[in-house]
C-alpha cells in the first residue's frame, strides 16, 4: 500500500510503498477513504510528542470501509463502512468499564501508538467496542471530519462543560476544534462568544453562530469577554493549547464557572502557570477533555440529524496524500480556515 511516512522528526515525509497491514484477532484492516490533517498530527512530527519508534504512519481522524477482519470480531464485516474515536478502548481496564474509553489505560491511539491513516490501509484493534457505523447521508469526506475534532468539541462542551440553553460560552481558538465548538454550542443554545487572532476565521465563527468575536489582538481578551458576558462567561474552551490561552480563559470566567482544557500543551508548553488565586477565590473549575468514547457518537448523529450542525461546513478543502504530507509539515504556518482532508492516496 502506499503511505507517507515520518522518518525523521521535523523532516518532509516520505511517500511510498509499505506492506499491507493484517488485522489482529479482535481488530479490523480499513480501506481509508479520508483522513483528516490535524494539528496533534504535527505535534508528533516536530517530536513533541514522540511516537513509539521511527519511521511512523500519523493519521488519526479517518473514514473508511472494512477491508477484513479478525477471527475474534464479531460485531463488523468487510463492506461496513465506520469511523473510529482516535483513542481506542480496550475494553477490560477500569476506565473502559465505566463507560470511559476514550482514557484506557492501554490507549492504543492509531497514528500515535500505532500506524495510522495516512496509507492506503490501516489496522484497528478492539474493533467490537470501539467501531463507530457511519450513517449512509455522512460521505467519507464528512465522516473524516468529524474526526477528533468536531467529537471533541462535543465532549468538551455538552459533557464535560455542562452546557444548557443560555450558557455563556467562550471559546478561545477557531480552528477545527474551535469552529466545531462554535457550532455545536449555538446548536445547544449557549450563547457564544468566539476569539482568534485570524479575521477569517472569526468570520466562519460569526457564520457558524457565534454572538461575539474577539480578535485577540486587540488588547486584554478576558477583560472584553467579562463585559460581553456581563460579568465573565460560565465556560471557556482553549481549544489551541497554550500557556498564555489558558490564563485568559480562566480569568475570563464569572464565579463558580468552569474552564475545559482541549488544546494539547506539549513540549515547551506542557508546564502552564494557573492562576490558582482566581481559582480559589472565584470557587472555579478546571476539567479536561479527550476525544468522544464510541458508545456515545450516537448522540453526535443525532444533532447532525436536527440539521442544526453539520461538519461538511467544517470542510475547507480535500487533497492528495503528497499535498496532506507537505501539508502536515507547514501547519505552524496554516492560515486555512477549517479542515483540510486527504481523499485520495
Amino acid at each position: 500500500m502506499r503511505a507517507a511516512q515520518i522518518v525523521a522528526y521535523g523532516e518532509s515525509l516520505v511517500i511510498g510503498e509499505v506492506p499491507d497491514p493484517e488485522p489482529s484477532p479482535t481488530g479490523v484492516v480499513l480501506r481509508v477513504e479520508a483522513t483528516g490533517i490535524c494539528h496533534s498530527d504535527y505535534h508528533g512530527w516536530t517530536g513533541d510528542d514522540p511516537y513509539p519508534s521511527l519511521p511512523h504512519v500519523p493519521g488519526h481522524e479517518m473514514a473508511g470501509t472494512i477491508a477484513s477482519v479478525g477471527p475474534e470480531v464479531r460485531r463488523w464485516k468487510v463492506g461496513d463502512r465506520v469511523t473510529v474515536p482516535f483513542s481506542v478502548g480496550c475494553g477490560e481496564c477500569d476506565p473502559c468499564r465505566r463507560g470511559w474509553t476514550n482514557t484506557c489505560d492501554v490507549n492504543f491511539t492509531p497514528g500515535f501508538t500505532a500506524w495510522g491513516s495516512f496509507a492506503e490501509y490501516v489496522a484497528i484493534e478492539y474493533a467490537d467496542a470501539n467501531l463507530v457505523a457511519l450513517p449512509d447521508e455522512i460521505p467519507s469526506v464528512h465522516g473524516a471530519a468529524l474526526g477528533c475534532r468536531f467529537v471533541t468539541a462535543y465532549r468538551a462542551l455538552a459533557i464535560q462543560g455542562g452546557i444548557t440553553d443560555g450558557t455563556r460560552v467562550a471559546v478561545f481558538g477557531c480552528g477545527g476544534v474551535g469552529l466545531s465548538a462554535v457550532m455545536i454550542g449555538t446548536a445547544l443554545g449557549a450563547e457564544v462568544t468566539a476569539i482568534d487572532l485570524d479575521g477569517a476565521r472569526l468570520a466562519r465563527a460569526a457564520e457558524f453562530g457565534a454572538s461575539h468575536t474577539i480578535d485577540a489582538s486587540s488588547g486584554p481578551v478576558w477583560e472584553q469577554v467579562r463585559d460581553l458576558a456581563g460579568g465573565g462567561a460560565d465556560l471557556t474552551i482553549d481549544a489551541v493549547g497554550s500557556p498564555a490561552v489558558v490564563d485568559q480563559a480562566i480569568r475570563s470566567l464569572r464565579k463558580h464557572g468552569r474552564h475545559v482544557q482541549v488544546g494539547l500543551l506539549v513540549g515547551a508548553n506542557a508546564d502552564p502557570r494557573i492562576p490558582m488565586e482566581l481559582v480559589t477565590m472565584r470557587e472555579l473549575e478546571i476539567v479536561g477533555s479527550r476525544g468522544l468514547p464510541a458508545a456515545r457518537y450516537g448522540e453526535v448523529f443525532d444533532l447532525i440529524a436536527t440539521g442544526k450542525v453539520d461538519p461538511a461546513r467544517l470542510v475547507d478543502r480535500t487533497v492528495d496524500l503528497e499535498e496532506g504530507a507537505r501539508i502536515l509539515t507547514g501547519m505552524d504556518r496554516h492560515t486555512g480556515v477549517g479542515v483540510t482532508v486527504i481523499d485520495r492516496f
